[in-house]
């Protein structure tokens, strides 16, 4: 069963979630709203992938489920993107299931509760 929900602004063939462990918005809810993902990532106790900041914001007002990945990385080429997420993949992971908020950055990774 999926742990991870890749939002739809995140690619969709990236060998780091090609496997059982994460599913994307496309092939469940490709036109839902925020609202709607947040709920079904609820439902199914998954952790949101996103670039999107409304759902950084949201979770800093709720309690998981969900837990939210935020990656801010910002303009970079896919080779870049992934050598980054690459580098610190794992631990992102680690924090994503102990904090409810866990920011990547281009040169650091921040984990809240």
């Amino acid at each position: 069963m999926a742990k991870y929900l890749i939002d739809i602004n995140l690619p969709y063939y990236f060998s780091l979630w090609n496997n059982e462990d994460y599913i994307h918005q496309s092939d469940i809810l490709n036109t839902a709203e925020d609202a709607e993902i947040w709920q079904y990532a609820k439902e199914n106790n998954l952790i949101i992938l996103t670039k999107d900041a409304d759902f950084s914001n949201r979770i800093l007002l709720a309690e998981p489920p969900p837990r939210v990945i935020h990656i801010r990385i910002g303009n970079a080429s896919v080779k870049e993107f992934h050598n980054i997420l690459n580098s610190i993949w794992e631990n992102v992971l680690a924090l994503s299931q102990s904090y409810k908020l866990v920011t990547v950055f281009k040169d650091k990774v921040e984990a809240m509760n």
